[in-house]
């Protein structure tokens, strides 16, 4: 018996033959990518790519097969296409699924995981620009309006294969122009298409008050990373149960505070690779026990190892100057 998905999961299947190649990681290497992960159902290719609109950007080819993401979010939009098999995620309170060809988008600051949805696993792409990028692959405002998208799932096959070529032209590096055009023409296609403005609905009471309480746990558990209190003073100092505060953060966040300050210390640990620290001095200064409590941790959140990551960010960058 095939998979089948379960009662009231979304799916979206694309109409037609695919044509995204499987092969890619095998027969692509981009410059300044490193492969990290030796098992052959997991591979993973991360290339930052410097200089696009004054601001890095980085890319990420991946083939997974067994492992999936932790809950987790991003500071910028992730923008992917499945190219085989089958992706799930949990995203917006909804299961959702993405085959081959179609195109992925999850916004600023919205929890989700990501992994295979059956045994013979998937591959994909992704970038990840900032709002700014996004916005001002459509307008000329000095404050361009981030788009927001409805539907995380776009069956899209041009698009897809017009982002997988920006993708490669961005990851090889070969012709500085060309990439840049065909990224912000492929981003500037995917907001007048299916991009909008963002949501109008006003939260409940209940969203309203958890936001609230999710924002003053979160900024404490950021002032005190290396040494974070107890779920219980964290509580009583709200003049809440350990329960009010887990159901409000999770309400919010969409995943306990442990896991969201796990995450925080992963995206400050990022940052301090950036500068050139090494993964064992990364891990001291966030607050994690080890390097390997940071490894865990980082490859659960963004797919590589900490060292796979420094060596692409500083050792292999892909500079592109902008005009």
């Amino acid at each position: 018996m095939g998979w089948r998905p379960s009662a009231g999961a979304r799916f979206v299947q694309g109409q037609g033959r695919s044509v995204y190649r499987a092969d890619e990681l095998q027969d692509e290497r981009p410059a300044g990518g490193r492969v990290a992960g030796g098992r052959t159902d997991d591979r993973t290719l991360w290339t930052r790519v410097d200089g696009i609109q004054g601001a890095p950007l980085d890319l990420l080819l991946a083939r997974i097969g067994r492992r999936h993401y932790a809950p987790h979010i991003h500071e910028e939009y992730a923008i992917g296409v499945t190219l085989s098999g089958l992706e799930t995620m949990h995203y917006r309170g909804e299961r959702i699924y993405s085959d081959a060809g179609t195109v992925v988008i999850v916004e600023p600051g919205e929890t989700h995981t990501g992994g295979p949805a059956c045994a013979e696993g998937f591959s994909y792409l992704c970038l990840y620009p900032g709002a700014g990028l996004l916005g001002a692959a459509t307008t000329s405002d000095e404050e361009p309006v981030w788009p927001h998208f409805r539907e995380p799932i776009i069956d899209d096959r041009q698009l897809g294969e017009a982002l997988r070529f920006a993708h490669r032209a961005l990851r090889l590096g070969q012709d500085a122009l060309e990439g840049e055009s065909r990224l912000l023409g492929v981003l500037g296609t995917l907001v007048r298409r299916h991009g909008g403005s963002g949501p109008v609905e006003v939260p409940r009471h209940r969203r309203a008050d958890s936001t609230r309480i999710a924002r003053l746990v979160a900024a404490r558990l950021s002032d005190e990373m290396l040494d974070p209190p107890t779920l219980a003073e964290v509580a009583a100092d709200l003049d809440l149960s350990r329960y009010q505060l887990l159901r409000a953060f999770r309400d919010a966040v969409g995943m306990p505070p442990y896991a969201w300050l796990a995450q925080h210390r992963v995206t400050r640990a990022r940052a301090l690779l950036d500068a050139g620290h090494r993964p064992a001095e990364a891990a001291t200064l966030v607050g994690f026990a080890d390097q390997a409590h940071l490894t865990r941790w980082f490859r659960r959140v963004v797919g590589v190892t900490p060292g796979a990551y420094r060596n692409s960010v500083q050792d292999g960058i892909v500079r592109l100057r902008a005009s």
